[in-house]
């Protein structure tokens, strides 16, 4: 019963969102075929607005706002999405390869966070002031002290200067635009290293110095010195016990991981040339592509309801309550 009150209640959350979206990137002045008509009077084009007026009547833009919006919530039942003003073509098909390399790349970046600031914070707890707790400490406060655009750089320094390595982009040139292969999803397994390590090493850090800190408070507390008492070994006392508690943040988190899929991390994707959605995401903003925007923003918000469900009753399966 939960479950389906909670999806339900996505149902109209996600119309009001979608609304919003869609009505507020339209709020700035002008619309997406401006850019487009002034370069063609700028190169002196006689027909530029009888041009403009095609495009407008394209793109729908001689409509009001709310039958726009009626018109593309409507498509998105049959996958359609309408036409990006930045290509002249279908957003579905626009989107369709960039986001299947983001939720690649992130899911990726996903897993690295979790499994290195589980392993290395379960560690440092549990070795409190000894020397392998203070490069875990040193690891965090760097992590989260240099920005991630800035490490990209230096990597791309190091790699091109000392190594002679191009370690921008998701695949070899000779893969762009080519159908799936077992030669690109190498490609694409080869430099999804660099992109992983540089997005993931923030939020591996935070996530490291919570889990210390939250499974040294449990460590600390009564029931854990009684089961120490009793005999019980310490895995299993570490393990069924204050790691349970310690690690809601990783379950809690999960609704603020997974919107990371779509938009993910815009600068570091436009420092190393990621073919990703972010880029897109940042251009569709900027010259008003209301169609291509609102859907990037539309599964933004899908994946952060979804994600706050899954992060809901996560806890509440932890929970020994």
């Amino acid at each position: 019963q939960f479950i389906a009150r909670r999806v339900l209640l996505m149902i109209p959350t996600l119309f009001v969102i979608s609304a919003l979206v869609y009505f507020i990137i339209d709020l700035p002045p002008g619309d997406c075929v401006t850019s487009q008509i002034e370069e063609l009077l700028a190169r002196g084009d006689p027909d530029a607005h009888a041009r403009a007026a095609e495009l407008r009547e394209l793109y729908g833009l001689n409509h009001p706002l709310w039958q726009r919006y009626l018109e593309w919530v409507g498509g998105i039942f049959r996958w359609d999405f309408g036409l990006s003003c930045q290509d002249t073509v279908p957003v579905a098909d626009l989107i369709s390869e960039r986001m299947m390399l983001t939720i690649i790349m992130e899911t990726s970046t996903i897993a690295f966070i979790w499994i290195v600031s589980f392993v290395i914070g379960v560690y440092a707890a549990t070795h409190q002031y000894r020397v392998g707790d203070y490069v875990a400490s040193f690891i965090g406060f760097i992590g989260l002290s240099i920005p991630n655009f800035l490490l990209a750089l230096v990597l791309l320094y190091v790699g091109k200067v000392y190594f002679g390595l191009s370690i921008g982009g998701l695949m070899d040139p000779e893969y762009i635009d080519k159908p799936l292969s077992w030669g690109k999803a190498v490609s694409v397994l080869e430099h999804l290293i660099i992109p992983v390590i540089v997005i993931g090493m923030s939020g591996t850090a935070g996530m490291i110095r919570r889990l210390r800190a939250n499974l040294l408070d449990e460590l600390q507390k009564q029931y854990v010195v009684t089961g120490r008492a009793k005999g019980l070994p310490p895995m299993k006392l570490l393990v069924k016990y204050p790691l349970r508690h310690a690690i809601n943040p990783f379950v809690a988190d999960i609704g603020g991981l997974l919107p990371d899929v779509i938009s993910g991390s815009v600068i570091v994707s436009v420092v190393l040339s990621l073919p990703t959605t972010g880029p897109m995401l940042l251009s569709a903003l900027k010259t008003q592509d209301v169609n291509l925007a609102a859907t990037f923003l539309l599964f933004v918000a899908v994946l952060t309801v979804i994600g706050m469900l899954i992060s809901d009753l996560a806890l509440a399966a932890l929970d020994p309550r």
